[in-house]
């Protein structure tokens, strides 16, 4: 449980940084606007002020009748325009580079020009002091004309500029922190389904294997709940299939050990050495057959369904493989007077297959054939090609229609037969084949007996040769 509360707090830490970090950045450059327009509202304000009184300035420049200009300015006026208990203020009149009337030093340019509808502003230095300076343009409407400039020092601008600053700093801080607790607020609250179902999960799954209701699930973790709840359908299969190769290896193994028993007491109380030796070859053959079983229990138990998405299938021609399998046989085949034979394709027939696997199932399928085939009998293996396919044949006795699904489910055998067998053989071919993709069943061969078919429709492509 503390793993899980520390992935919880984690999973918070991540949300809140990548929440935090675009806040930052958003209050920074609200910050930025802020001054910026804080700026401008001042420049705008102040330059109007300074523009007026340019205006007022340029109505007191007169024209010669030669265009020449002078500036006519009572002392009532100068005083009117340039007193300012905090700035200082400075005028000036200029004509083609001529000073007219006024303070020398006015500066005719600068920089962050600023246009208005009837003048222009722009920041300059005045007598060593930063200053914004106003400019009109005056004519006498024959040509001639002068420019009226007005420039101001900046403090009470700057000073009006950072109280709109401080004025809107707690707006944008108290706005700051209230998008930060919501953002704490809203994760926590986001995170709190997260923990509740986690524990409640946690704490089901060590109870019971059963799917977890994920009626109240948020629907973006509905996904998670669903893959949860198939992972412990999975486990829960496992389980199932463990359990039942356990009770079904148990049953099938009682019977023949306690035959070995009872024979090994008969070989201790027999009264003669050809009594002995006649109980101890039906142990023999008692043996083989265990042997034979737990061989096939074995590889029953391995053919896990899960395995089929990790199941490393190559390119193999089955005529070969089957040639090589049926090699393995003939001795025997031989031996009981069974005629085995390959009838091959021209061409290779090439398939995606587990070789180890496929060959256990051929294996299995010629097994079967061979014991149920009599004496003088024949056994062959053949093929198709579209789709691919394997079949397994002989002239025995045959399956009736009736148990040709049932003889594939495991210890099951068809009624009335007298040859040995664990009832395992066709069960192992079946999921082999699944694990393939492939299908598996049984039909009638052209000689009246059996014919398994095993055949490979969609899950994999023959690549002829």
């Amino acid at each position: 449980m503390p793993s899980s509360g520390g992935r919880a707090l984690r999973l918070k830490r991540e949300l809140l940084l990548r929440l935090m970090l675009p806040l930052l950045a958003i209050v920074g450059a609200t910050a930025l606007l802020g001054t910026v327009v804080a700026q401008r509202f001042t420049d705008r304000v102040y330059d109007r002020w300074l523009l007026d009184a340019a205006h007022s300035l340029s109505r007191q420049v007169r024209f010669d009748a030669e265009g020449r200009a002078s500036l006519e300015l009572p002392p009532a006026a100068e005083t009117f325009l340039t007193y300012d208990e905090i700035d200082r203020t400075s005028y000036a009149v200029e004509q083609d580079g001529h000073h007219v009337g006024g303070h020398l030093g006015v500066p005719q340019t600068g920089t962050r020009l600023r246009r208005y509808d009837h003048g222009m502003a722009f920041d300059a230095t005045i007598d060593g002091q930063a200053a914004s300076v106003a400019r009109v343009e005056v004519g006498d409407g024959a040509g001639h004309s002068a420019v009226a400039l007005v420039g101001e020092t900046v403090r009470k601008r700057v000073r009006t500029r950072d109280n709109i600053v401080l004025l809107l700093a707690p707006v944008a801080l108290l706005a700051g922190m209230a998008a930060v607790g919501a953002i704490v607020w809203g994760v926590r609250r986001s995170i709190r389904p997260l923990e509740a179902i986690a524990a409640r999960w946690n704490e089901r799954s060590h109870r019971s294997l059963q799917p977890i209701p994920a009626g109240d699930v948020p629907r973006e973790l509905m996904p998670f709940a669903t893959a949860l709840n198939d992972l412990l359908q999975r486990i829960r299969n496992m389980l199932a299939r463990e359990r039942q190769f356990a009770a079904t290896a148990a049953h099938q193994l009682r019977t023949p050990l306690t035959g070995l028993q009872l024979g090994l007491a008969r070989a201790s109380e027999a009264p003669d050495l050809e009594s002995t030796r006649r109980v101890l070859r039906e142990l023999e053959a008692s043996t083989q057959r265990s042997a034979r079983m737990v061989q096939q229990l074995l590889s029953l138990g391995r053919l896990d369904p899960e395995l089929r998405g990790a199941l490393e299938c190559r390119t193999t021609d089955l005529v070969a493989l089957a040639a090589d399998v049926g090699s393995s046989f003939i001795d025997r085949a031989d031996h009981a007077g069974i005629t085995l034979e390959l009838i091959a394709p021209e061409q290779p027939l090439r398939v995606a297959v587990q070789a180890e696997l496929m060959s256990e199932a051929l294996g299995n399928l010629l097994d079967n054939a061979l014991r149920y085939c009599k004496r003088g009998g024949r056994v062959w293996i053949a093929f198709e090609t579209s789709p691919p396919a394997l079949l397994v044949c002989d002239d025995g006795p045959g399956v009736p229609q009736a148990e040709r699904e049932q003889v594939f489910e495991r210890f099951v055998r068809g009624a009335g037969v007298q040859v040995d067998g664990s009832g395992l053989g066709l069960a192992i071919v079946r999921e082999i084949a699944e694990l393939h993709g492939a299908s598996v069943f049984m039909g009638e061969s052209e000689a009246g007996g059996a014919c398994v078919t095993m055949r490979f429709d969609g899950a994999v492509a023959a690549q002829p040769g």
